[in-house]
């Protein structure tokens, strides 16, 4: 580059791209599509300034990467130019594969494909591209290159990527009780025997840190209105590719008719070159423009759920911490049935309810490790004396169930 490109960054001011070949990865159409992806899907239906994308995300988590890898510099941790440039790409990217609207379509519209996958596949192709340059970004990402610390700082407990969404989520959202002090972890991080530590001074933050999460989850990512909004859109693009795959027509861009008409797995995605070109070319506005032509679709329930959506009709939802007593089940989908005249087969699309879950700290995973003022490194519930620590470890369950308005109860 000729000069520094600068993007002007609503939460942390200017965000310097620091190399042509970043830049370059930011400017390619894959990247770019993500402009056209919500980070947080139907969150807008509940918070209105809910409206940031995953291009914003990617940035910002970028640019908290970089902060880390100067301040772990600054402590005497030696990092190759090629490995701060990578690691850079590997944040930049960790995203890529997101369909559209985020997480809330990823199972309506494929089978058994996750978006982790996809983003690695496309990584792979983008190295291809850029002839081999991304090799290192690309070990980063899955965890396999030699020094652990870099794949933390993408994927882990306490890495760059969780640092962003909390803050850029509680910014857009305004719920401050996400907000957290990022700046002053990064600044607390370090490295022992290559692998990411903790200052035990930072140990109140972490705990601010993770109990934002939770409430994050709570009041925004699981929020009920959220929920239903979600599971109604996930019923409808359900129905409308269960009429495709019985040979009756919906509306649709090419993109998306695709993937309603077929099964598509992960295996397909390698094999056929040209279902990428389709995933790459799909993102929210073919969803929405979809939606309101289903409105009119001849499908009294895929009707129905569109126009709900379209008009904000959300359906009734009710969260409880045990499974719904059967007779309270069965009294209304008795009801959802008399009142729109459907089966039992298509009971599901009208009457939603699932599981929803929320741990803070999933100490299952690679838990956060802490260096004590004596040198030694322990985990973080061991180092902490506060209770809280242990119990943001306990997984949350929580059952839902929801149905139109219109049906009593």
């Amino acid at each position: 580059m000729s000069k520094k490109k600068i993007f002007n960054d609503p939460v942390y001011g200017f965000i310097t791209i620091p190399s042509g070949l970043v830049f370059e990865i930011i400017e390619h159409p894959y990247f770019q599509r993500l402009r056209r992806i919500r980070q947080l899907g139907l969150t807008d239906f509940v918070y209105p300034g809910a409206l940031h994308t995953r291009f914003h995300h990617a940035l910002g988590a970028m640019h908290l990467m970089s902060t880390a890898l100067d301040t772990l510099r600054s402590k005497g941790t030696f990092i190759w130019d090629a490995e701060y440039e990578a690691s850079l790409i590997a944040i930049l990217l960790h995203d890529i594969g997101h369909g559209p609207l985020s997480h809330a379509l990823e199972t309506a519209i494929f089978k058994e494909v996750h978006h982790e996958d996809i983003s690695s596949y496309i990584m792979e192709l983008l190295n291809q591209e850029f002839h081999g340059r991304l090799d290192l970004a690309i070990k980063i990402f899955k965890g396999d290159y030699e020094r652990p610390f870099f794949h933390q700082l993408v994927s882990s407990q306490l890495d760059v990527d969780r640092l962003d969404y909390l803050n850029r989520d509680s910014f857009y959202t305004g719920v401050m009780e996400g907000k957290i002090g990022a700046s002053r972890l990064l600044k607390m991080l370090d490295v022992v025997e290559e692998k990411l530590v903790v200052e035990e001074k930072a140990i109140y933050s972490i705990e601010n840190f993770l109990v934002s999460r939770r409430l994050m989850y709570w009041q925004v990512y699981l929020h009920k209105t959220v929920l239903s909004a979600e599971n109604m859109v996930l019923k409808a693009v359900e129905r409308a590719r269960e009429l495709m795959l019985q040979g009756i027509d919906v509306a649709a861009s090419p993109s998306l008719k695709l993937f309603l008409a077929n099964n598509i797995r992960f295996s397909d995605f390698q094999e056929d070159p040209i279902i990428m070109r389709n995933f790459v070319a799909l993102d929210d506005m073919d969803v929405w423009a979809a939606i309101k032509q289903w409105v009119f679709h001849e499908d009294k329930i895929l009707t129905f759920l569109s126009s709900s959506i379209i008009d904000r009709k959300l359906f009734k939802i009710i969260i409880t911490t045990e499974p719904l007593e059967e007779d309270f089940r069965l009294g209304i989908a008795e009801l959802v049935m008399e009142k729109f005249g459907i089966t039992e087969e298509e009971l599901p699309y009208i009457m939603i309810s699932g599981k929803i879950s929320n741990n803070a700290y999933n100490t299952t995973n690679e838990a956060i490790n802490v260096l004590t003022k004596y040198g030694k490194v322990v985990e973080l519930a061991e180092a902490s004396d506060l209770p809280n620590i242990r119990a943001l470890s306990n997984k949350v369950e929580k059952y839902f169930v929801c149905y139109p308005k219109e049906i009593a109860g």
